[in-house]
């Protein structure tokens, strides 16, 4: 078979179906892109066996059809080094000897056996379909994915809860010590379901979906989702579990609201945490006539740090304490200008609000407090 192709425009697809590819793999196949001709159309293929990873794109001058595999490492690593240019590929399909030539040069690779990829599992149960603006799909990404946590004991919560009801989607994300619910409000599924995302597939869909128009459309049955455009592809099983109800640790009756400009907080979170004790990681902020007094001292290694941010605060002294990456992490992942702090009490979880919400979107970050003496 054969086909011709621009070098940078299958280096960008190659690119994207390869972040599926694990650094280790069981399965030695699966450390190969499959390559499948039909007409002027190359599919190609990644999978890790609970993702994969299809990506679509017209070819010139094809000849023949079939399908064939051949090294991620080694395609991508060639294709990095080309300039923009012309590349035509030619396959022995007996001996899957792989000949690439270019206006003054060739290279030659020896391909596997397609055939021994493995398919794409079979939808099981019943299916539903929701379509949903990429812009949106990645939005609501990356507003949860930071709070996803990371410790396998609890595999329900490693990935982002989907909470699909007729008139919205939420999205939820927690590691215990925060809480993410990012509300899109512009979709409307029409029906009620819910599973939980992985992270990996998620921080696949953000960097393929990111700054692209058009709509993704979603497609679910009980144990996988399938992500489709007109040039890709995902589909992802879910993690198994049932995901706490995260409604029921967000306060609903705080007493007291503090209003800060968010990067000047921001900004002043940074410098202080660089004297904050490494293990605890403990920040002190004092609140009292619309001042935020932070402090934070290391006794192990003598240092300490205090600064001063002028706020809005229309309640009693307080001093509460958090983490310093946990609430640095926060505030960055905070869109607005000025952020809305709801509290109630130094034990209490704290609410992160941006002061203006964006339109058909709500956005609330919940931050457990440390206990101080």
């Amino acid at each position: 078979m054969k086909f011709s192709i621009q070098s940078k425009l299958l280096l960008s697809h190659l690119s994207a179906a390869s972040k599926v590819v694990n650094s280790k793999n069981t399965v030695t196949i699966l450390e190969n892109f499959l390559f499948k001709l039909e007409g002027g159309k190359l599919t190609i293929t990644c999978s890790d066996l609970e993702t994969t990873l299809t990506t679509s794109i017209e070819v010139q001058g094809a000849e023949g059809g079939g399908c064939f595999a051949a090294k991620v490492s080694t395609l991508l690593e060639l294709l990095k080094e080309l300039p923009d240019l012309g590349l035509e590929f030619d396959i022995n399909d007996e001996t899957l000897e792989i000949i690439i030539k270019y206006f003054n040069g060739r290279f030659n690779l020896v391909g596997v056996n397609g055939d021994e990829f493995p398919q794409k599992a079979q939808s099981e149960g019943e299916t539903r379909t929701l379509v949903i603006p990429a812009e949106r799909l990645v939005s609501g990404i990356e507003h949860t994915l930071f709070a996803v946590s990371t410790e396998t004991l609890r595999p329900m919560m490693t990935g982002i809860f989907w909470d699909i009801k007729p008139e919205e989607i939420v999205f939820v994300s927690s590691d215990t010590h925060k809480l993410v619910r990012y509300r899109e409000l512009d979709v409307k599924p029409g029906f009620e379901g819910s599973f939980i995302l992985p992270s990996k597939p998620a921080s696949i869909l953000s960097s393929i979906f990111d700054k692209k128009d058009g709509n993704v459309e979603v497609t679910m049955d009980s144990k996988s989702a399938t992500f489709s455009t007109e040039d890709y592809s995902l589909t992802c099983r879910f993690v198994n579990g049932k995901y706490p109800n995260y409604n029921s640790v967000i306060p609903q009756n705080t007493i007291y609201s503090l209003t800060v400009d968010r990067s000047t907080l921001l900004n002043a979170l940074r410098r202080v945490s660089v004297f904050a004790d490494s293990t605890s990681g403990e920040v002190r902020l004092q609140l009292n006539n619309n001042e935020i007094f932070m402090s934070t001292i290391d006794i192990n290694f003598s240092t300490s740090a205090e600064e001063k941010v002028q706020c809005e605060y229309d309640g009693q002294d307080m001093v509460i304490g958090f983490n310093d990456s946990n609430i640095i992490e926060v505030l960055k992942n905070i869109d607005s200008d000025n952020v809305v702090v709801k509290l109630l009490d130094p034990l209490r979880p704290g609410i992160f609000l941006p002061s203006e919400q964006k339109e058909n979107e709500e956005l609330l970050i919940l931050l457990v407090p440390m206990r101080i003496n």
